[in-house]
């Protein structure tokens, strides 16, 4: 299923989605925390950005297991793949219970003065972890694909 499209493989492309949406998805998390004031109007915009991301996160893995097929096993970056939707879960939670805050939908949870900051606290370590891991899996997959043509002319000269 997740293969090729017109003889392609999916998985660069599906990568690529994910590579710019989540630190995006970060970037503006950390901007709702920095700015209450955003939430109103950026919030459900950046809850949207992180729920598309981690529903892509699953497509690019199992697209990567399809192209492993061809290519051959990359190694620790399909371990740190896999791994990466236990980050953009917590960042997706941490965007909707902001927004939720901030709109007042929880009023138990908005009436407690330590909440708000709680969450903030939360989604900021939700949003540093993810830019870690997403990091690792960018960084391991090209080398995976690029090490040795890029290292090896790099070493010739």
């Amino acid at each position: 299923m997740f293969d090729t499209i017109n003889g392609l493989p999916i998985h660069p492309l599906v990568v690529h989605a994910v590579v710019v949406l989540l630190p995006v998805t970060i970037l503006g998390v950390l901007a709702l925390v920095i700015r209450p004031a955003w939430r109103a109007r950026y919030g459900v915009l950046v809850a949207a950005c992180a729920l598309v991301v981690t529903l892509l996160i699953p497509v690019a893995t199992s697209s990567g297991e399809s192209l492993e097929k061809h290519v051959g096993d990359p190694g620790e970056h399909a371990e740190l793949g896999d791994q990466l939707i236990w980050f953009a879960v917590p960042l997706l939670i941490t965007a909707v219970a902001l927004v939720l805050v901030d709109r007042g939908i929880t009023d138990r949870i908005a009436r407690r003065p330590l909440a708000g900051t709680v969450i903030s606290v939360v989604a900021v370590l939700a949003a540093v972890a993810a830019g870690v891991q997403v990091y690792r899996v960018g960084e391991s997959g090209a080398r995976a694909a690029w090490g040795d043509q890029v290292g090896g002319q790099a070493q010739h000269r």
